[in-house]
């Protein structure tokens, strides 16, 4: 039974002409899929609108050639397949009572245009911002009467494929409405650019467009970034973000705002709390009578009920939390707060987007494989062979494909060697800014404990011998990783002999025996795994007083971090915390408080001063139990043992969402006798 403090989030809302059933509103966001690959694309938003979402919305829509983002996959309205895929993702979020919101886009300079390969568009002539060697041409008036009948065209378009909410956008940094506004873009001097008044004039234009075009049948929304964190150089809240929505008020039917660019607005839980984005949106309802939602990676009801009885949203905005929980709406509503997979903020799913694949979770291993795979959030079939299942290790994979097994009704024991569940996630949980991260942990124990068919024991370190003498038919490997000492990675592929017998600790031995594994003085990183356990590690040391030196053979502190949207932020950190930094630089040679590092491109050396060594390279599998029962293969049958199967780090180390995901795939598959 629901909690009533939470009944205030099931209030309908009325958006224009629609109502959304509830107060949970997935926000516009990316998913890797868009108009490639639409049927995964349909699959996805219809579990969100399964889940309880009231309003679910695409991700950015292309309304023309001009706004091609190749090879980003987002959705499109310029072409024939485009609209099909769409179609597809209307019905399957209206198929559970959902409202199915667009957001049209045109991204002027941001769009490179590699697929239509015409010219890009931009208020002022301007390069675009990517590393592109292009040029986007300043807009006349003819082509401004374009743009505005693009975006007509597109509405219409929408509404006739059956969307209930069209958004207009200027937000992120990305999209050509926000360029008209903003200074930094827009050098015009005709009645388009210089005032104010005069730069908002094509946002106000198109809004009143898209209004008397479809406001009769559909919600008109605005998605607007009301502060860039840039201070006097962009929009802030209290400047001429402000004046935006003071100017527009009621003029849409809905509010979406958030921070601008993307990384400010999805922070990583690194560096924001739940509910950050307050602060800067809390005075939109002052200005309006509309309903106003915005985002800040909600995951708890609380704060959710908090955010709307206190005036401050209307509706609840997700995307993250939606991914990693895509029936957080239904567990409210069912009172099962103890069920729901909070969303840990890493940024995983944001990686998808940008290395150009479909979305992926650390929480949510079916998140992307609803369709591909027919994967579900929430429900898995009954297994025929209950087992008995014997899972040797608890860490993610582990805890992962235990929960998943008992949840198909097998019978399993989840056997750990350590004193405490988690694996690496406990560890590193417990590193600077990574708490959230042992929420990976605690769903899967929470549900591991609820279950009479799952027996946990801690401190029982397995042989093959005691394997074979348990005699489970099928027995489960997750016996995780450990880091390298030797140098070995991407920029050193063989053991440096110089490194032995010297004083180099890897991230176990700082995560297991704290920072004082360290040796008095100077602490040196050598990152070369290059995302976020180099940098973390030095917050660490850092913070622990030691003069801190970080080797990287990249060009920039953790480069895969970009991809989460991380990157400034944490060579910004580094930078605070006087952390030295020596980018491009491999290993040459260890004395006893020297370390000598190479030019990656010249092989000039420079020597630092180094106490302490800590090699982030590279992690080899603990396979050492999967040797031991291979060499014993011909005993297995005589013990009752039909299949032994490595997953996770055991088998390659990656993420903590590939453990978390080989883990699940496990779980799904069981049943064959031949695994990996």
């Amino acid at each position: 039974m629901r909690d009533p403090r939470y009944d205030i989030l099931f209030e309908p809302v009325r958006i224009g002409p629609v109502t959304a059933p509830n107060r949970f509103y997935q926000v516009p966001h990316c998913t890797g899929m868009g108009h490639r690959y639409p049927q995964s694309e349909a699959a996805l938003r219809g579990v969100k609108a399964e889940g309880g979402w009231g309003v679910v919305s695409t991700q950015e829509t292309e309304i023309h050639p001009t706004s091609d983002v190749s090879p980003s996959n987002q959705a499109r309205l310029w072409d024939e397949a485009g609209v099909s895929a769409l179609r597809l993702t209307v019905d399957a979020i209206h198929a559970h009572g959902s409202l199915a919101a667009v957001e049209l886009v045109h991204n002027g300079l941001h769009s490179n245009n590699r697929y239509s390969r015409v010219p890009p568009l931009a208020p002022s002539h301007a390069v675009v911002d990517s590393d592109d060697p292009l040029q986007a041409r300043g807009m006349d008036k003819a082509d401004i009467a374009d743009f505005r009948r693009w975006h007509r065209d597109a509405a219409l378009l929408a509404r006739e494929i059956g969307f209930d909410i069209v958004y207009v956008y200027a937000g992120h940094d990305l999209t050509l409405l926000q360029h008209f506004l903003l200074k930094r873009y827009n050098s015009r001097t005709d009645e388009y650019g210089g005032s104010f008044e005069n730069r908002l004039r094509l946002f106000r234009e198109v809004l009143a467009d898209t209004k008397e075009a479809v406001g009769d049948k559909c919600g008109i929304a605005i998605r607007l970034a009301v502060d860039e964190l840039l201070g006097e150089d962009g929009l802030t809240h209290d400047g001429e973000g402000r004046d935006i929505v003071a100017a527009l008020a009621d003029e849409p039917d809905l509010w979406d705002v958030n921070l601008s660019d993307w990384a400010n607005d999805s922070q990583t839980s690194r560096f924001s709390e739940e509910g950050f984005q307050e602060p800067y949106i809390a005075f939109v309802k002052s200005l309006t009578n509309k309903p106003v939602v915005g985002v800040g990676r909600y995951t708890s009801p609380d704060t959710m009920a908090r955010a709307v009885s206190s005036g401050i949203l209307d509706l609840i905005g997700a995307a993250r939390p939606s991914i990693s929980d895509p029936f957080l709406p239904n567990k409210i509503r069912d009172g099962r707060i103890d069920d729901i997979r909070e969303c840990i903020g890493c940024n995983i799913c944001v990686a998808g987007d940008r290395t150009r694949v479909p979305i992926r979770c650390t929480q949510n291993p079916t998140m992307g494989e609803e369709w591909r795979r027919g994967w579900h959030p929430e429900t898995i079939p009954e297994l025929e062979d209950k087992g008995p299942y014997l899972v040797v290790g608890g860490g993610p994979a582990g805890l992962e494909a235990a929960r998943a097994l008992v949840q198909r009704g097998a019978e399993v024991a989840l056997a750990e060697a350590g004193t405490e569940w988690g694996g690496r996630v406990s560890r590193e949980s417990r590193l600077p800014g990574l708490a959230a991260w042992a929420r990976v942990r605690d769903w899967r124990l929470g549900q591991l404990r609820q279950s009479p068919n799952a027996r946990m024991y801690l401190e029982s370190p397995l042989t093959a011998a005691d394997i074979l003498e348990h005699g489970s038919p099928h027995v489960v490997l997750a016996t995780g990783a450990a880091w390298r000492a030797d140098g070995v990675g991407r920029e050193h592929r063989t053991p440096l002999p110089f490194l032995a017998g010297k004083l180099v600790l890897t991230p176990d031995d700082l995560m297991t025996r704290g920072i004082d594994a360290a040796a008095p003085g100077p602490v040196a990183i050598f990152d070369d795994d290059r995302f976020y356990m180099g940098s973390v590690l030095a917050e660490l040391a850092a913070g622990a007083g030691h003069r801190t030196i970080f080797v990287t053979p990249a060009p920039i502190v953790a480069p895969w971090s970009e991809n989460t949207l991380e990157q400034e932020r944490i060579q910004t950190r580094l930078i605070g915390l006087g952390v030295e930094i020596v980018p491009l630089h491999g290993l040459a040679g260890l004395s006893a408080d020297r370390l000598r590092v190479e030019c990656v491109y010249s092989g000039r050396t420079q020597e630092v001063d180094c106490g302490t060594l800590v090699s982030v390279t590279s992690r080899l599998p603990d396979d050492r139990l999967w040797e031991e029962l291979s060499a014993c293969r011909h005993e297995w049958e005589d013990a009752g043992v039909r299949s032994v199967t490595r997953i996770g780090d055991c088998l390659a180390p990656g993420l903590i969402a590939a453990a978390c995901y080989s883990g699940h795939e496990f779980a799904r598959s069981a049943g064959a006798d031949a695994h990996p």
